[in-house]
């Protein structure tokens, strides 16, 4: 019976393996960047009402915020400048303040680079990890860590955001 169940068994081939030509196979993610130095880095306003930058004064903003008016309500969209593999999607990683927060974030393409961004809610209370009074470590796998250092602006963007302050209320004073 073995011998009859063995005479079954198509002949070995080499059409099992798939041969891809090395100029068409997929390449790997790009090699991960180093987290920025951010001592001395602060949250400042943009040219546009309703968005904040993150970096050192004179040099490239590492990160953004802005609040923006989504197909479901008041949004706020979050933006780390850094370079990242065209549409790759990721998770945005922020811890501090008492939380831990995960976002996804998607490669977009600004007109220039391949940027992360993402969105969330403005009402969404894993928001709540910016709106502390404490420094903020945010992730992108394979961009580095960012460490947000303790600031009023975000707070006053999300509660601007979300109906409970005025555009016009100035931004509190910030941390010494």
């Amino acid at each position: 019976m073995l011998i009859a169940l063995a005479a079954c068994k198509p002949p070995a081939t080499e059409d099992y393996v798939a041969r891809v030509e090395l100029d068409k196979a997929r390449p790997f993610a790009s090699e991960p960047i180093p987290s920025p130095d951010t001592d001395g880095a602060l949250w400042a306003e943009s040219d546009r009402p309703g968005r904040i930058l993150y970096g050192k004064p004179g040099e490239a903003p590492l990160m953004a915020l802005a609040c923006e008016q989504g197909e479901q309500g008041q949004r706020v969209h979050i933006t780390r400048f850094a370079a990242a593999d065209p549409e790759a999607k990721g998770i945005l990683a922020l811890i501090g303040n008492g939380h831990v927060t995960r976002l996804p974030v998607d490669a977009t393409w600004n007109g220039r680079a391949w940027l992360w961004e993402g969105y969330a809610a403005a009402d969404d209370p894993d928001l709540e990890v910016l709106t502390g009074r404490r420094k903020v470590e945010a992730t992108v796998p394979g961009a580095g860590s960012v460490d947000l250092n303790p600031s009023e602006r975000p707070r006053h963007l999300i509660e601007t955001c979300r109906g409970e302050r005025s555009p016009d209320e100035p931004v509190p004073p910030e941390p010494e």
